[in-house]
């Protein structure tokens, strides 16, 4: 299976204050490729965020905006590209609302959440969080709220879910996002 898996960290608690992105691509269910960057939010940070993730103003005051860095990562959400991420809800609004801040068009594509194919598949866990399903799989997450880390262990948590159930009963939790 090819997909991309997603995270966001953001400066406060608004949708479109995205400070920090991670994408890892996977092709044939390996893991060929990852991209992170520290995002200029032009947005004020919550200390609360701070605290979660460590990212702070002076950390993103040279980086770039979501909209200098679409361009580079805007291939990966086309229409029938699959995006996992792990509460796939929260990214994919931080995505639409970060994108709509800019004047930039929402793309359509295909969406997967390893937050419910969890809760499907894994119904004794203590709970589903991200760190708790790594735990309970035996998946490295080194620095959780780290975005780069959350990614990968996303995409190791469906690549793990892949190779236990197979890719044709993971295909009916895959929605369109638009």
């Amino acid at each position: 299976m090819d997909f991309v898996s997603l995270d966001f960290e953001t400066a406060n608690y608004k949708r479109n204050s995205a400070c920090s992105i991670a994408l890892t691509v996977v092709r044939q269910n390996r893991i060929v490729d990852e991209f992170y960057s520290l995002i200029n939010p032009q947005a004020p940070f919550k200390r609360r965020n701070i605290q979660i993730h460590g990212i702070t103003p002076e950390d993103v005051a040279n980086a770039p905006t979501f909209a200098e860095l679409w361009p580079h990562i805007s291939p990966l959400f086309a229409p029938n590209k699959l995006i996992v991420a792990h509460n796939a809800t929260f990214d994919c609004s931080v995505l639409k609302n970060t994108l709509s801040s800019y004047d930039i068009v929402n793309p359509t594509f295909l969406v997967l959440d390893t937050l419910k194919t969890s809760r499907s598949y894994f119904k004794n866990f203590e709970n589903h969080k991200l760190n708790t399903v790594c735990d309970q799989l035996k998946i490295q997450l080194h620095n959780h709220h780290n975005a780069l880390d959350d990614s990968l262990a996303c995409a190791n948590i469906l690549l793990y879910q892949l190779q236990k159930f197979g890719a044709a009963d993971i295909s009916k939790f895959i929605k369109s996002f638009k």
